[in-house]
Formats: C-alpha cells, structure tokens, sequence
C-alpha cells in the first residue's frame, strides 16, 4: 500500500473503470479530472481536525501497477474502513491482504472499534471483512450490514 497522491489519479481511473464496480455502491466511474479532484480533496484532508482521512492506493509488486484502494476515516477512536480493487485483479486475495494490513496497522493507533459497511448480496466484501476480523452485526445503515470489530 502507497499513500495516496494527486498523481495516481489517472492510472486509478482506468483501474475503477468497470460499471461493474458500482454495482453494490451505486454511481459511476470518475473521468480521471473528476477522480483528481477527488483526490486533491482527499490528500488535503478532512476540514475537521478531530477527523482523519487514511488514504492508500495498492500496488501489486508483481505487475508494478495500482488495483485498488484501501481508506480508513477515524474519529473518536473509531476507524471506518472501505477497499476496492479493480475487476481484472479481484478473486486474487489483494482486498483481503489490504484489508489486513490495515486493520493490523488501525491497532497501532488510537482506535478501539474498526467498522465497515457491506452490502448484504456482496459475498466477496463480507468475506474480506470477515478475514480482517470484523463480524457482521444485525445494524443495516444505508441498506449495508454493518460489520464491527472492537480492538480492546
């Protein structure tokens, strides 16, 4: 995982570019200006200070290219946490590798409760959740089932 930056704007845009992706989220792809804005939004920082905005792309060593991203937002000791990866990549364990190593590294933090959101049809997601220690809740926010795992 790279933080973040303005530049991975273009390349990220050809690996979000399959509809397919928004299929669980809603919406569609970002032109790559449209996901450089984004971007530039995202590195800026959250305008709140009690806020912070954890930002990763992931590389794949092997092909020297990004397949997804990995984000945390944290507040209040709680970190909600979010991946993605691009289709041609997906089946390859890269997700649940990201999603590891970032609730591995939340536990270095000041974050008592990691929490993410998953649609219910989204089997791959819950089992990416799952490997990363979370548990599925029966709290529905947005039509997502929450999953919640407490570090303390």
């Amino acid at each position: 995982m790279l933080p973040l930056a303005v530049e991975h704007a273009g390349e990220m845009a050809e690996v979000l570019a399959d509809p397919a992706l928004h299929t669980f989220t809603g919406g569609t792809p970002h032109t790559p200006e449209a996901l450089r804005a984004r971007y530039e939004r995202l590195t800026a920082g959250s305008p709140d200070p009690a806020v912070r905005w954890l930002n990763w792309v992931i590389r794949l060593r092997d092909e020297n290219r990004l397949t997804g991203t990995v984000q945390a937002t944290v507040a209040d000791g709680t970190a909600e946490i979010a991946w993605v990866v691009g289709t041609p990549w997906q089946g390859r364990g890269i997700a649940r590798e990201a999603a590891q190593g970032l609730v591995t590294w939340l536990r270095t933090q000041p974050v008592h409760t990691v929490i993410a959101h998953v649609h219910p049809d989204h089997h791959a997601s819950a089992a990416v959740a799952a490997s990363a220690g979370l548990t599925a809740t029966h709290e529905v926010h947005d039509g997502e089932i929450r999953w919640r795992l407490h570090l303390t």
